[in-house]
């Protein structure tokens, strides 16, 4: 695979910018995918990747694991690999819920276990991930939670992060689909 010299160009401007020679080569990886796509050095600080979370991605996409998604918008971005959203099965929310939510309930029936669950939009449907995980209704390979926005995207993440599923997700209200897409796009390259 042919890398554009724009990438070069880019890589070699982040690396002059922020060191990340600390971070294990998994973990560095994602961090550094997620500055690129975003242009926000901040990500250094404040994502939350391990080791054990990059393998268990891996892993699970060379076994051909499901890749299911929040929204249309982070499944756009996802490169190299086939991916499904269900927030088009759903309809209106129930009063209490979030089409999100009942999305992720859909991709857990259909998928309960060994898929990669990447959320870059909706902080309800990580949650609901992460609780239905708690539960024993989902087993995920690995939750990308990176939702974005001033409710409940911070309070999710640290759900998520405190949760017993392997998790890259970083701490505060920044996140988005570029960014979930960029993490994604690091573990599939």
């Amino acid at each position: 695979m042919s890398i554009h010299p724009i990438e070069v160009e880019s890589y070699r401007i982040l690396d002059a910018r922020v060191d990340l020679s600390h971070l294990p080569r998994g973990p560095r990886a994602i961090v550094a995918r997620v500055i690129h796509a975003t242009a926000d050095l901040d990500f250094a600080q404040t994502m939350r990747v391990d080791t054990a979370a990059v393998e268990a991605g891996v892993a699970a996409l060379r076994a051909g694991a499901a890749v299911i998604t929040d929204v249309e918008m982070v499944r756009a971005g996802l490169t190299g690999i086939d991916a499904v959203c269900y927030l088009a099965e759903t309809g209106p929310a129930a009063m209490g819920d979030t089409r999100s939510a009942a999305a992720m309930r859909l991709a857990a029936a259909r998928h309960p276990a060994g898929a990669v669950v990447v959320v870059g939009c909706a902080p309800t449907a990580l949650v609901e991930a992460v609780e239905l995980a708690r539960a024993g209704a989902f087993s995920p390979a690995l939750v990308i939670g990176l939702p974005v926005g001033f409710v409940g995207a911070a309070e999710a993440k640290d759900l998520a992060h405190a949760a017993a599923i392997p998790t890259i997700t970083n701490v505060g209200e920044k996140g988005g689909s570029a960014v979930a897409a960029g993490a994604f796009n690091a573990l599939v390259r």
